[in-house]
């Protein structure tokens, strides 16, 4: 009984060394999540580079020498200042190795993350500040820096160009620029050289900015509809406190041109000062704000809850949308020189687009509104942007999307034809219409 019991664990042991042996077979990607790499986001302006460091917790305690995983809720008041002394002795952008650069550390976060290949996890995010000597140029540099890969030969650093001003680039996507890692020959960590000499001027990202207004407002769907149901009214004149008929060309253009222009006044003020950095308010409560003044504006077209008010009511929540624009520009880290003309191009762009779809739709709100059609269009137009506020301030509050935000998010693309059916609606509308006073015009003639 006992002879037995031995053979079965030799063979027992036997089985274990081969089923070691078959794992060491397999790639370590089929039984394990790879380790995630640092990402490094580079924001190129004419006198500083601004980076943001994406650090995985578990590979930089390994590097670092703190226990940072445990609680990491508490990782910056506990290890913020050794974590940038840390970081500020592995950091080395510089021209030359005679004309290194100042790097300073301006923020840093806490939170989640996920790689395609890794999988969640946590991560500290640093914001930096990369400065060259006096008369150097930011758009070539050698980046020397070995942050985790000085003690975890593995670990990787995914370097890329999410802005460049001098180009006029403000990348949705960044553009890789290239990996620093160890070299497996020699294991040694060679800096990185960032190139970036070929063109960019001030002219280009002057035009950059303009470009980048103009798509804001291409996309902001809820800045124009805000602006649009504000304006459905301001054709007519108000009659014992309930809309009443056409005012006139001039009364209505007049009226028009007001608010347009408080709108522009307002949000150029906020954009002004929130992109200077004055004024920082968390993009949530701007975003929910924006909502619940559409939906302001919807009601105000149905019944008018601020007659010949507009103006100012349009100045006011301009401040509001200006703040929304002005998170635009400061994700973007640009420095206080160029600010000024940023803000200029991009505001430019905001309204070059914003007129553009005025123009296009206010000739035919002005024809609908001297015909008895109108009313019910100005109802279902402010009912309908009415719904979509209400959707937009639950999916804003709940931050999920539902299905009237999706639908209109989907199906954005469309608005161009809008405008043509609303053309085309217009003067049918209008020209039957005309036809119809003539021909009375005519037959109270002929009776007569």
């Amino acid at each position: 009984m006992t002879h037995k019991l031995i053979i079965n664990n030799r063979h027992f042991k036997k089985w274990w060394l081969f089923l070691f042996l078959l794992l060491l077979c397999f790639p370590q990607g089929i039984f394990a999540h790879q380790t995630p790499s640092t990402i490094v986001l580079l924001d190129v302006n004419p006198k500083t580079v601004s980076v943001e460091l994406q650090l995985p917790l578990g590979e930089l305690e390994l590097a670092f020498g703190h226990e940072i995983t445990k609680d990491p809720n508490h990782l910056i008041e506990k290890f913020g200042s050794q974590l940038k002394e840390y970081l500020l002795a592995h950091i080395h952008p510089m021209t030359t190795k005679d004309k290194p650069w100042l790097v300073e550390v301006t923020n840093m976060t806490v939170g989640k993350a996920e790689q395609t290949q890794s999988g969640p996890y946590q991560e500290i995010t640093i914001q930096l500040v990369l400065i060259p000597p006096t008369g150097e140029s930011t758009r070539k540099f050698i980046f020397d820096y070995d942050v985790i890969m000085h003690q975890l030969v593995t670990h990787s650093a995914l370097v890329s160009i999410r802005s460049d001003w001098e180009l006029g680039k403000t990348n949705k996507e960044p553009v890789k620029v290239g990996v620093i890692r160890v070299d497996t020959r020699s294991t040694l960590i060679y800096p990185l050289e960032v190139n970036l000499e070929k063109g960019g001027n001030w002219w280009t990202g002057f035009k950059g900015m303009f470009a980048l207004g103009m798509e804001h407002i291409k996309e902001g769907t809820d800045h124009l509809l805000f602006l649009l149901v504000l304006l459905l009214p301001a054709p007519l004149v108000v009659n014992r406190k309930r809309w009443g008929n056409f005012g006139g060309t001039k009364y209505s253009i007049m009226r028009l041109l007001k608010i347009v222009t408080a709108f522009t006044i307002g949000h150029s003020i906020t954009l002004l000062i929130g992109a200077s950095g004055w004024i920082n308010l968390p993009v949530k409560p701007v975003e929910i704000l924006i909502a619940v003044s559409i939906l302001i504006s919807a009601i105000h077209a149905i019944y008018p809850i601020f007659p010949n008010k507009e103006v100012y009511v349009a100045a006011g929540f301009g401040l509001v949308h200006g703040l929304a624009f002005a998170t635009v520009l400061s994700v973007l880290n640009l420095d206080t020189g160029i600010m000024v003309l940023s803000i200029l191009g991009f505001n430019i762009g905001i309204e070059i687009m914003q007129l553009f779809v005025v123009i296009l739709i206010i000739p035919w709100l002005i024809l609908l509104s001297q015909t008895p059609v109108y009313k019910w269009v100005r109802i279902v137009w402010a009912l309908l942007a009415g719904i979509t506020s209400l959707a937009w301030i639950l999916e804003r509050v709940s931050e999920k999307p539902n299905k009237i935000s999706i639908l209109i998010q989907s199906n954005y693309e469309y608005a161009p034809w809008g405008i043509l059916i609303l053309a085309f609606f217009s003067l049918t509308i209008f020209g039957v219409n005309y036809w119809i006073k003539r021909k009375k015009h005519t037959s109270q003639y002929t009776i007569s």
